[in-house]
């Protein structure tokens, strides 16, 4: 806008120095005018050479950025598209990572129940194997105490005359010796009755009902089996448990009924006021 006024300035003074020179001549002041006219126009001149050269310099240097800039985005463009190619690949390569990982865990999970399994047959073969150890112990133990005991009629012989002279710890003693090294003989019955009587005497009815069962459930037919019957019914009346105890009675009087355990069963039975059979309900 500046070059454009400077011009039009220019043409105006040329103008009006044109129409001077008829009327007036060329005066000193006119040819000073188109001097400084002539100069102007030359430094016009030059101010649009150099404009246009910058012009040029500048169209070349935005020619040269938006060449630079094409590349950029091309270079971009390419790099993106490597990215995108990289997380595909990668994508893929994670899927199949993450299902060998998934492979392995299931593998290591199997060794773990198989492990754990071996682990069980493991312990349970050392169990058994204490076990067997142990038993083998007990019974080298056994056979040795065994070699070690008294006879069993000896053992037995001297239970019974402490037993008799009131020697009940002895007499235990003795007794419960003789039941562990001779538990299968004939004997052993009498023992477990001696040991429930001891037991009974002192109180302890708990433990004489449970060695008065080893007589009845052990040895049946031995010469202590209606006695052991007779006094668990009273232990277990001594224990509160009368319900049970007046029934075990009842079975004495109908299991032995001439003997004289039944006689004892009855007379216990009469002084509890219960009749010696039950009495059956109407209808039964």
């Amino acid at each position: 806008m500046k070059i454009q006024r400077v011009s039009t300035l220019l043409v105006l003074l040329i103008a009006f120095g044109a129409s001077l020179t008829p009327a007036w001549g060329v005066s000193k002041e006119m040819i000073q005018l188109q001097t400084q006219v002539q100069a102007l126009q030359d430094q016009m001149t030059q101010m649009v050479q150099s404009f246009n050269e910058r012009m040029g310099v500048m169209k070349n240097l935005m020619d040269q950025n938006t060449d630079s800039m094409n590349k950029v985005a091309a270079s971009m463009s390419g790099i993106q598209g490597d990215l995108q190619k990289l997380q595909t690949d990668n994508g893929a390569k994670v899927d199949q990572l993450s299902g060998q990982i998934q492979a392995l865990n299931d593998s290591l999970d199997e060794l773990k129940a198989r492990l754990a399994k071996v682990s069980k047959q493991l312990e349970d073969m050392q169990a058994s194997q204490q076990s067997v150890a142990a038993g083998q112990a007990a019974k080298d133990a056994q056979q040795q105490a065994l070699a070690q005991a008294p006879p069993p009629d000896v053992l037995y012989n001297n239970a019974l005359r402490d037993y008799n002279a009131a020697k009940s710890d002895l007499a235990k003693q003795e007794f419960s010796d003789y039941v562990r090294f001779y538990p299968n003989t004939d004997l052993a019955g009498n023992s477990y009755f001696y040991l429930a009587e001891i037991a009974y005497k002192q109180g302890n009815f708990q433990d004489a009902v449970n060695n008065y069962d080893q007589v009845v459930q052990n040895f049946p037919t031995g010469n202590k089996a209606p006695s052991s019957e007779l006094k668990k019914g009273l232990a277990l009346i001594e224990l509160g448990k009368k319900d049970d105890g007046i029934a075990q009675l009842r079975h004495v009087i109908q299991r032995y009924p001439r003997s004289t355990e039944a006689l004892q069963a009855k007379d216990r039975l009469r002084k509890l006021g219960v009749p010696a059979t039950a009495t059956r309900a109407p209808g039964e």
